[in-house]
Order: structure tokens, then C-alpha cells, then sequence
């Protein structure tokens, strides 16, 4: 496990800050340089290496990350070179949660965001193509994780990521990671979509 590099990734506001965070508290050393800091969206900070989004072009720094976790975002994961060995924690989130946390965001930053419908398609279909791709290569191992799960039940989810990391994080600090007040833009029973903190509803 000392020599696999622990890649943390996902679709953008599918909690792979959160995950990055449960692996710090685990005893776990992150890779990460703080050029993004904390903010309303992310108020513990991103988690973010800023020469992950330049991996096509410089993978010396992949050596130093062995044993360690990094967050990188799903479409970067191809340019993985099969040099080296991974583990993949890939989490997983409802498409249209997801992507109301995105458009929220967006919003905040005075951005416009793509039409919803045009988004679910793009991301399905990246989606597909990965897993398939992700499932034929021997040199990566991976775990899926989902989001609404991993704040319902902590425990349960922190023990399987455990396990899949040989037992090298510690379950109870991970859990100490996990709050679920943060856990902002949900569907409720009647499956409507609830931005917590403002009292509204998105069908």
C-alpha cells in the first residue's frame, strides 16, 4: 500500500473534498497546496494540487504522492500513467443533487451554468466511458463510494474505505470528518430537491 498512490476523484460537488478530508483525519497524508482556499462553497478548503490538472504534461510529482491521497477530477484519471499503481476512491452522488451544489456555486461566482438536461447527458455518457475503461485496467483499483450514504451511516462507509486502503486509515478519525450539516443541496421524501439554509425547493 506504501507504493500505490490514493486517488481521490469524481464529478465536480460529488464530496471529494469531503473524502480528501476523512483521510486526513484517518491518518492519512494528502497531497495538496492550498492555492484554493476555503470559502462558503467549501468551507474546509479543496483539497486541490494545482499540478493535477497539468498530469499530460508532468508526472514527476507522482513518485512523492506514493502512499499518500490526492484529489483529482474524473475526466484527468485517463492521463494516469501505467507506471505506476493506484487505488481509486471514487464517490458518487444523485446527477441532479449534484448538479444543483454546481449551479449554486456558479450562481455565488456570477457564472452561468449549462442547461441541467444538456449537463446529465455529457456526464452520463463520461461516466460510462470511464467505468468501462476503469474496469480493463490492471494497474487500478477502485472503490465507489456514495455521497447521500457516506453522511447517513459514517461509520459503515469509513470501515468499507478502510478495508479497501488495508486498514491504513484510522476509521474513527475519518468519521470525525463527516458533518452532515454540510450536506446542503439533497432531495427529501417527496423527491424535490432542498437547498438547506434558504428554504427552497428545486424540482
Amino acid at each position: 500500500m506504501n507504493q500505490e498512490i490514493i486517488i481521490v476523484s469524481g464529478l465536480p460537488r460529488s464530496g471529494t473534498s469531503l473524502m480528501m478530508q476523512m483521510l486526513e483525519k484517518g491518518g492519512v497524508r494528502v497531497v495538496k497546496d492550498n492555492a484554493r482556499t476555503a470559502d462558503v462553497d467549501n468551507p474546509r478548503g479543496y483539497y486541490e494540487f494545482e499540478r493535477v490538472k497539468k498530469i499530460r504534461q508532468d508526472v514527476s510529482w507522482l513518485a512523492e504522492a506514493r502512499g499518500s491521497a490526492v484529489k483529482m477530477v474524473s475526466q484527468l484519471l485517463y492521463d494516469l500513467p501505467s507506471s505506476e499503481e493506484y487505488r481509486i476512491v471514487f464517490t458518487e452522488r444523485d446527477m441532479d443533487e449534484m448538479l444543483l451544489s454546481q449551479e449554486t456555486m456558479l450562481n455565488r461566482l456570477g457564472r452561468d451554468s449549462a442547461p441541467r438536461d444538456e449537463m446529465k447527458r455529457s456526464y452520463t455518457l463520461h461516466l460510462e466511458r470511464l467505468h468501462d475503461w476503469l474496469r480493463r485496467q490492471r494497474h487500478i483499483k477502485v472503490l465507489y463510494v456514495r455521497y447521500n450514504e457516506l453522511i447517513e451511516n459514517p461509520a459503515r462507509e469509513a470501515r468499507r474505505i478502510s478495508e479497501f486502503l488495508d486498514g491504513k486509515p484510522d476509521v474513527e478519525g475519518m468519521v470525525t470528518a463527516v458533518d452532515p450539516l454540510l450536506y446542503r443541496n439533497r432531495r427529501n421524501p417527496a423527491n424535490h430537491l432542498h437547498v438547506y439554509g434558504t428554504g427552497r425547493s428545486v424540482d
